[in-house]
């Protein structure tokens, strides 16, 4: 299977502090890969470095197979990488409408069937388009997120921990979002996810991080209960 974006012994640090610590990935197109670890592992970290918000000491990112090392993160973003950072990220002051809006704006689009998509995976922001981004619940901010991202189009879906503080009807509903986006088939998803059941229900292929490395990768169905116990449970 070819993929859609590989790290290769990604080194980063933060202050002066190791951050990770040689990170090689691999992550197959058309896929929902899974990045999990305890707190504090460098999972957030190995996203940002691939969307270029943190610099990396060492290592390559290849995405469709082409380097992203030393590009600005908008460049990223444009050659198709979608980011849905924890805290979701939206406008508050701003409509549900004009939110979704923003991402075709700055890249001078207009849409015109896309919204169709949107709605058909998030029905409640078609019901929501004239409230302002920070009346919605957290869940809703959350679908609003992602809705926004996949405007842009992009050939990499990346999540960052989108169950968080969640309640679990709309956990819910972007599990099923995903799904429909897997099975599209036009773009991978990289999902970092602490929620285990989610990982394992969604998940093609997963790596676990340990101190800023990988210490497990493969296929969803190799995630053992004793591979679980070693490095997920607290």
């Amino acid at each position: 299977m070819s993929h859609v974006l590989e790290l290769k012994r990604i080194e980063a640090a933060i202050g002066g502090s190791r951050i990770l610590r040689g990170v090689s990935l691999v992550i197959p197109e058309k896929s929902v890969f899974c990045l999990m670890g305890r707190n504090g592992v460098g999972k957030t970290s190995t996203l940002r470095a691939i969307t270029g918000l943190l610099p990396t000491q060492d290592g390559t990112i290849d995405f469709l197979s082409q380097p992203l090392n030393g590009l600005r993160p908008e460049t990223r973003a444009q050659r198709g990488l979608g980011f849905v950072p924890q805290g979701r990220d939206i406008f508050p002051h701003l409509t549900v409408e004009e939110n979704l809006h923003i991402g075709a704006i700055a890249r001078g689009k207009k849409l015109k069937g896309e919204l169709d998509r949107i709605f058909s995976l998030f029905p409640i922001l078609q019901e929501f388009l004239p409230r302002k981004g920070g009346m919605l619940s957290g869940g809703q901010q959350q679908q609003l997120a992602i809705g926004r991202a996949l405007l842009t189009k992009p050939k990499l879906l990346i999540l960052d921990e989108p169950t968080e503080g969640i309640q679990p009807n709309i956990i819910d509903q972007i599990g099923e979002a995903i799904k429909m986006l897997r099975a599209e088939g036009r773009m991978s998803i990289l999902l970092v996810e602490q929620y285990l059941d989610f990982c394992r229900e969604l998940g093609d292929t997963y790596a676990i991080l340990e101190r800023g490395t990988v210490a497990s990768a493969g296929p969803m169905t190799a995630l053992t209960d004793e591979i679980v116990k070693k490095f997920l449970t607290v």
